[in-house]
């Protein structure tokens, strides 16, 4: 993790839930970082089975162009990244476990912008976890982001932020490449496989 957006609002989101695996959605405070509101959203489930935009920064909207609320988050992805991508999100829910994507975003016009994209899940008053905050930020600046929208974001590497082991995933954490585009590895298998390595580590 590189950019100071997403490493601000990981560790937010790491104090507000304490011992607990994910903080509930209610202990979200915008006014606590009220100089990352542009950039944040939240994901939800939908009835239907996929995940939408519950909400989305005025920056994230400027960067495609549109008001990205009730679209599917899938859908600012390559096409062939699609199914993937929002099972990733829907196994980040369902293992409350945060997970961090580098992406690159093409432009309408051809031009290119490396981002880092994090995703953490958000519990509801009931313990299950249905949502999930997030942010999408530049790697660097670029004169052309939020004047030319992004086409598509395409993912180049992703792996899962373990905040229970915080220890040892600092060192030298092993990047999952391509988990969400390996259709034969399961998204529980992943997490189990680097949850292991992790507890490893954490034993020597």
């Amino acid at each position: 993790m590189r950019v100071q957006t997403t490493i601000e609002i990981f560790d937010y989101w790491n104090r507000i839930r304490g011992a607990a695996d994910a903080p509930l959605k209610s202990q979200v405070e915008p006014s606590a970082v009220p100089h990352l509101l542009q950039s944040l959203f939240i994901l939800e489930r939908r009835e239907g089975g996929d995940i939408g935009f519950r909400l989305a920064g005025t920056r994230i909207c400027d960067l495609f162009g549109r008001d990205l609320r009730g679209e599917r988050f899938s859908s600012l992805w390559a096409n062939g990244q699609l199914a993937d991508i929002e099972r990733t999100a829907m196994g980040v829910m369902d293992h409350a476990m945060p997970a961090l994507f580098n992406a690159t975003g093409y432009s309408t016009v051809g031009h290119q912008a490396s981002f880092e994209i994090i995703m953490m899940p958000l519990r509801s008053p009931d313990g299950a976890c249905d949502r999930l905050l997030g942010a999408i930020a530049p790697a660097a600046a670029a004169s052309w982001l939020e004047i030319v929208p992004l086409e598509f974001l395409a993912l180049d590497r992703s792996r899962l932020l373990p905040g229970k082991f915080d220890k040892a995933a600092l060192a030298e954490p092993r990047p999952i490449n391509r988990i969400v585009a390996g259709k034969s590895i399961h998204f529980g298998q992943v997490m189990r496989r680097m949850v292991s390595q992790l507890l490893s580590v954490e034993a020597r």
